[in-house]
């Protein structure tokens, strides 16, 4: 499968960016993976469903309906695009997202949005678990000092107060996490192009993937 691209990374590499960019120039679609247990978190809260209630969140997964209408993601029809892009949620979807029940509802839900090809997927496991037969996989990274500049620069907007150093230890939990958790961790395979983006521009970064392209 050539024509479903996959961005694997850790939280501030510049995927979602980059991944948005990419499918603009190529005329593709693009899917946040991310927006997903962003929206899986919102919706537990408003259910009152914790990461550690199993029963509760295969209740909550079976019954879920997440849709996307161009870059509005809604949750049984509620538009959730603003309230998904909280502190408090991004620190919630990390946690249910280490969640077995969670990423097994998510993974058909990801597959049919992108299966006809034509996409940019974005994510900590596109490449090896949501598509890991297409024929275009990279994994972003960069420094982490880098990553929690760049979050720090988005989430400041919105918390003028938030400190940089505060940051610098959310990325280092959610990278252990991430990479730690029995399903789907986070990694780096032999068949991803690997991109360090410390130093390098957006464009820069889309161009330099665009040369490993085999369309």
């Amino acid at each position: 499968m050539k024509d479903v691209i996959t961005i694997d990374g850790p939280s501030g590499a510049g995927k979602g960016t980059v991944s948005r960019l990419l499918a603009g120039k190529l005329g593709y679609k693009y899917l946040d993976t991310g927006a997903l247990y962003r929206a899986v978190a919102w919706k537990a809260r408003a259910e009152g469903v914790g990461p550690d209630n199993e029963e509760g969140l295969k209740k909550m997964m079976d019954n879920i309906n997440i849709s996307f209408n161009g870059d509005r993601i809604y949750v049984d029809g509620t538009d959730v695009t603003s309230g998904i892009r909280t502190k408090e949620i991004g620190e919630m979807s990390s946690r249910f997202s280490a969640e077995p029940v969670v990423r097994s509802g998510l993974f058909s839900i990801q597959r049919e949005l992108c299966i006809q090809g034509k996409a940019v997927i974005e994510g900590r496991d596109t490449g090896t678990t949501i598509f890991p037969e297409s024929e275009n996989k990279f994994y972003l990274d960069a420094g982490l000092e880098e990553r929690a500049r760049r979050r720090h620069e988005e989430l400041k907007d919105k918390d003028p107060a938030i400190r940089l150093e505060t940051t610098l230890e959310d990325i280092k939990k959610r990278d252990a996490r991430d990479s730690s958790r029995e399903t789907s961790p986070l990694k780096k395979t032999e068949d991803m192009v690997y991109i360090d983006s410390t130093s390098l521009s957006v464009d820069e970064v889309v161009e330099k993937i665009m040369s490993y392209l085999r369309l």
